[in-house]
This record gives structure tokens, sequence and C-alpha cells, in this order.
């Protein structure tokens, strides 16, 4: 890591771990306290009062970033014919079928979203145990089955991001990077945020949002005040 300065090390020995900061604090205090030479990552994390091993507190989904994520996004897809050109047409950088299934058997998993058309998934079913694990599994709900996968491809490459509860209640993404205007990283925030409240599963009971941080790909985790989000 690179040397802080001493003006960043001050504002780290300031950091309380109990305070709860407003976004706008929050990214400021990041921004001070950044010392990587790379263009660091904008980090989401929430804390839900749910119980992810029962099928009705569940939280997945999809939710596109206004100002998108500043990362580029492989894309592989399952079809044939017609729709593998529209694929390839909307910049999907690799389409195939049972080709493509036997590559990813062989180990060839450099992908960030897997896309297949409804027809497709006899070919992809044969790639649960190598997929699943990795959460790259085409899934209808969340919009990777569809038999319009041009615009499936666009809204991966736009800044469409995938979501889902792990085991500990808490939900994380990238919501941008830090050379992102102040706008556009809260215009992210705050989409990324509202889709998961609305994602409420009908078996969550009690305090839904139970802790909002943020950090950067190198930095603290800043609590911030629920208080100010809309429905947490």
């Amino acid at each position: 890591m690179a040397k802080q300065t001493k003006k960043q090390k001050m504002l780290a020995e300031k950091l309380d771990a109990e305070k709860l900061y407003g976004f706008d604090e929050a990214l400021q205090t990041l921004r001070d306290l950044q010392t990587a030479k790379f263009d660091q990552t904008l980090e989401v994390a929430m804390n839900l009062g749910v119980d992810p091993r029962h099928a009705d507190q569940q939280v997945r989904g999809m939710v596109s970033l206004p100002a998108g994520t500043g990362k580029t996004v492989k894309v592989a897809v399952f079809a044939r014919g017609d729709n593998a050109d529209k694929a390839l047409e909307a910049g999907a950088d690799k389409v195939g079928a049972e080709d493509l299934m036997e590559d990813m058997q062989a180990g060839n998993l450099d992908y960030d979203r897997v896309i297949a058309t409804p027809d497709m998934m006899g070919v992809v079913g044969r790639l649960g145990k190598v997929l699943g694990p990795k959460g790259l599994m085409p899934n209808p709900k969340l919009g990777t089955v569809t038999p319009n996968v041009a615009q499936a491809v666009k809204d991966a490459k736009g800044g469409q991001v995938q979501y889902r509860v792990e085991k500990a209640g808490i939900i994380h993404s990238g919501i941008g990077k830090l050379s992102f205007s102040d706008d556009d990283l809260k215009a992210n925030f705050n989409a990324f945020v509202d889709a998961v409240i609305k994602a409420k599963p009908s078996g969550a009971k009690g305090k839904y949002v139970q802790k909002i941080s943020v950090s950067s790909s190198m930095g603290p985790g800043l609590k911030i005040d629920t208080a100010e989000v809309q429905g947490a």
C-alpha cells in the first residue's frame, strides 16, 4: 500500500468505528484517505434481517446503476442462429452452444455474466455444478434466461449488477469508481439500496435493513446513517 500523508494519517486516527455518516461525508472521507495508485471501487454492504437458509427469506435480483460500474464486464451467451448473431452484435464476448459448454467444462470461466436463450437451457443445465458455485447460472428471474439476448447483453455491459444475500444475511456490491463524480456515486448508491429494499422477502421479520456501510477497495468501512435512506 502507498505511504499515507500526514493528513491521511490524521484522518485515519480520527475515524470513529461507531460513527454514523451521511453518504456525502463518508464518500469525502474515503476520498481523503485513498493512497492507492489505481482507481478504487466504491463498495456498499448491507446487513439484512433475514435468514437465507429459508426459501421465503432469499434476497436476489438485478439493478441497473444509472452511472454504470466503471468495470469492463465479460459476457458469455448460449444461443444459436439469429439470436447468436444478435448477441455478438450487442457486444457479447463469447457466443456458442455445445462448444461453449465444453469450453466451460474445461475450466474456461472468465466471465462476469452468462446469458442463455430458453431453448439452450438443456445444454446449460449440464453446467450446474460449474456455474452454480460461481453465481453464473442463467436464471429467468434475473433476466439472464431470455429470448431477448441482445438487450440482456447491453444491460450487463451498461452497468447492471446482480446482488444476492449471503449466509450471514449480507449483500455487497461495487457501485462505481472513486473517479466518478459525487452525484454519480450517490445516484448509484441510491439505486442499489432502493432495489434491495424493494426486494424485501415475505419471510423477513423485524427490522429489514440493519446496517449499511461503504468502503473503497483499500479503505475502511464507514457506517451509513440508515435514517437518511428512504424506506430503510
